[in-house]
C-alpha cells in the first residue's frame, strides 16, 4: 500500500533532483532537496484536511486529484502563481513578468515580496472561514472540551463566522494601514489591498464551498429517494459523483493553494530562480497529496478521532500567521512546527483516547 500510494512522489522525486541538477549544477540539488522539505513541513495539515474532504469522493475523482490536482497544484501555484501576481502587481505582459523572473531574479523576488499582502490577506481569509466553521459547528466529538462547548453554542447564531471573520480582516487592514501611514508614501495603498484581497478570499470560501454543500446535499437527497427513505444508509455510503464531486475537487485546489502561499512566499528565503523553486516545492506538494490519499486508504482519520480537530487548529494558526506577515515577519520554521506541534498533540490525544476506551 505504502509503495503503491507514493511510488509517483519518488518517481517525481528522481526527475525533480536530477532536472535541478541539469539545469543549475550540483548545487542546485541541495537547493530543491531543501524546498521539498519546506513544502511538506509547511503543508502536512493540509493532507490531513484534504483527506477529510477526499474520503467523500469516488474513485475517479480521487484519481483527478492526485493527477491533474497536482498539474494544477505544481504547474499553476508553484511556477504560474508568482508570475501571475508579478504581472499584475507590476502592471506587466504575462511574457514580460516570465522573461524577468528569468533575466532579473532579485527584481522578480522585489516584485512579488511587495505582493504579500494581498497574497496573504486572501489565503488569510480562506483559511479562517474553515477554521471558523469547524469550530463554531457542535460535533459529537470534541477535543477540547472547555473551548469547544461554548464555541459550538455560539455557533448556533447565522453568519457568525462571517462576522467574525470580517472583523478580523477590519482590524488587520486598519492596522496595516498605521503602519503605512508611519512609514509614508510607498505602501499608502496597501491597506485597501489588504482589504479588498481579504474579501476577496471570504467570497471566494463563501461560493466554492457554498456550491460544493448544495451539490452534496443533492446527491445525498437522492441517494435517500432511491432506497425508499433510507437516508442514514445512504448518506454513508455516499462517494460524490457529477458537479458536486467537481466542485469538491475545486474546493480542494483552492484550499490547497491558499496553503502554498506561505509556501511560495517563504521559497525566496532560499531561492529566487523559479525554475528550481518549482521543482523543490513540486516535489514537497506531491508527497502532500499522495499523503492525503494514503490517509483516506488506511482510515487514518477514522482510527485517530482527533487528528482532523488538530489540523483544523493548524489551520487557524497558519491564518493567524499570515495575517500577521502582512505587519511583520514570521519565519518559516515557526510556522512549520505550530502546525506540526498541534496535529502532533491531537494524534498523541487520540491514541490515548483509543487505549481508554479499548480498555
Amino acid at each position: 500500500m505504502l509503495w503503491k500510494t507514493f511510488r509517483w512522489a519518488f518517481a517525481v522525486t528522481a526527475v525533480g533532483l536530477v532536472g535541478g541538477v541539469l539545469y543549475d549544477g550540483w548545487a542546485a540539488l541541495g537547493i530543491v532537496a531543501i524546498l521539498a522539505v519546506l513544502e511538506i513541513s509547511l503543508s502536512f495539515d493540509n493532507a490531513v484536511i484534504n483527506a477529510g474532504i477526499l474520503k467523500k469522493l469516488n474513485a475517479f475523482w480521487q484519481r483527478i486529484f492526485l493527477t491533474v490536482g497536482i498539474l494544477i497544484a505544481v504547474f499553476g501555484m508553484r511556477l504560474l502563481f508568482p508570475v501571475v501576481i508579478v504581472s499584475v502587481s507590476a502592471r506587466l505582459a504575462p511574457q514580460e513578468a516570465v522573461h524577468l523572473a528569468l533575466t532579473d531574479k532579485d527584481r522578480y523576488q522585489e516584485l512579488v515580496t511587495d505582493a504579500h499582502p494581498s497574497i496573504a490577506a486572501f489565503g488569510g481569509m480562506f483559511l479562517l472561514m474553515i477554521f471558523l466553521d469547524f469550530i463554531l459547528e457542535d460535533r459529537e466529538t470534541k477535543w477540547l472540551g472547555r473551548v469547544e462547548r461554548p464555541l459550538a453554542r455560539l455557533g448556533r447564531i447565522d453568519m457568525l463566522s462571517v462576522c467574525v471573520a470580517l472583523v478580523v480582516l477590519l482590524v488587520t487592514s486598519m492596522t496595516f494601514a498605521t503602519q503605512a501611514h508611519q512609514h509614508g508614501g510607498h505602501h499608502a495603498d496597501k491597506a485597501q489591498t489588504v482589504l479588498i484581497s481579504g474579501v476577496a478570499g471570504l467570497v471566494t470560501y463563501l461560493v466554492v464551498h457554498g456550491l460544493s454543500g448544495f451539490f452534496e446535499s443533492r446527491l445525498a437527497g437522492e441517494e435517500s429517494d432511491e432506497e425508499d427513505g433510507e437516508a442514514a444508509g445512504g448518506r454513508s455510503g455516499l462517494a460524490l459523483a457529477g458537479r458536486a464531486a467537481f466542485f469538491t475537487f475545486l474546493y480542494l485546489e483552492v484550499l490547497d493553494a491558499s496553503f502554498s502561499f506561505d509556501g511560495v512566499i517563504g521559497a525566496f528565503a532560499v531561492t529566487n530562480d523559479i525554475v528550481l523553486m518549482a521543482l523543490g516545492l513540486g516535489i514537497g506538494a506531491m508527497y502532500v497529496r499522495s499523503l492525503t490519499v494514503y490517509l483516506v486508504r488506511q482510515g487514518t482519520l477514522d482510527d485517530y478521532v482527533y487528528l482532523e480537530h488538530g489540523a483544523h487548529y493548524a489551520i487557524g494558526a497558519l491564518a493567524a500567521v499570515l495575517l500577521v506577515s502582512i505587519r511583520y515577519e514570521v519565519n518559516d520554521i515557526v510556522t512549520g512546527l505550530i502546525g506540526v506541534t498541534l496535529i502532533g498533540a491531537a494524534f498523541w490525544s487520540s491514541v490515548r483516547y483509543n487505549r481508554a476506551t479499548a480498555g
